[in-house]
């Protein structure tokens, strides 16, 4: 075994991010987990840390506890349904490019914003042109590995609490066909995907469900 990896996590309140956090906290790749967000994670666990920011914008690059990682898995976010469109750029584009530029080491770091699956510059909805925005960014930082990860469903992690939301949940029953086409990731292999990209890197900047499911193998 290589050396142990310290990951920073965003997001660890909602479905994607505690899915991701559970699954890291079982893996014995990962040596710490340092979860920030505005409130607890709900979880504890020897190699877990949390930073609680009631603003992600008051974070400075001059944050030493942001030192000394190797990946930092952005999954914070919110749905653009009934959100105001300056209140969705705020959190989906504003606070994660801000996040991305303040993190220290970038020649040395990995970075994944979570945009999802449909996410596109020349898309006809907002929410897409948004995101796609936020990928471009986050790519053109100087980061060791920058990706833009677009997952589509994902079976939970044993012990999530969050709950998924209704058309994810009812999804489950298609499971064995979204296996067939590639769609359908559970969040171990998000784990083994993101441990991979940041050893090896990867040939194309966007991340699909099919790209997860291969790389989380």
């Amino acid at each position: 075994m290589g050396k142990k990896l310290k990951v920073i996590l965003t997001g660890t309140t909602g479905y994607v991010g505690e899915g991701v956090l559970l699954a890291m906290l079982a893996d014995e790749r990962i040596e710490k987990v340092l979860s920030v967000s505005r409130r607890s994670c709900g979880h504890s666990h020897p190699k877990l840390e949390e930073l609680i920011v009631p603003d992600l914008l008051d974070l400075k690059g001059t944050d030493q506890r942001l030192s000394g990682y190797d990946i930092c898995f952005f999954a914070a976010g919110i749905t653009s349904v009934g959100t105001p469109a300056d209140v969705y750029r705020m959190i989906s584009n504003t606070i994660p490019v801000h996040f991305a530029e303040i993190l220290p080491d970038k020649e040395k770091m990995t970075f994944i914003y979570v945009s999802g699956y449909g996410t596109s510059a020349k898309g006809k909805q907002q929410w897409q042109k948004v995101k796609s925005s936020t990928e471009q960014a986050v790519n053109n930082m100087g980061f060791k590995h920058a990706f833009g990860w677009r997952p589509m469903l994902m079976a939970p992690f044993q012990g999530q609490k969050n709950k998924q939301m209704k058309a994810q949940k009812g999804a489950l029953i298609f499971y064995p066909l979204g296996r067939i086409f590639g769609f359908y990731c559970t969040m171990k292999e998000m784990c083994n995907a993101i441990i991979r990209v940041h050893e090896s890197g990867y040939k194309r900047f966007e991340i699909s469900p099919a790209d997860i499911i291969r790389l989380g193998r």
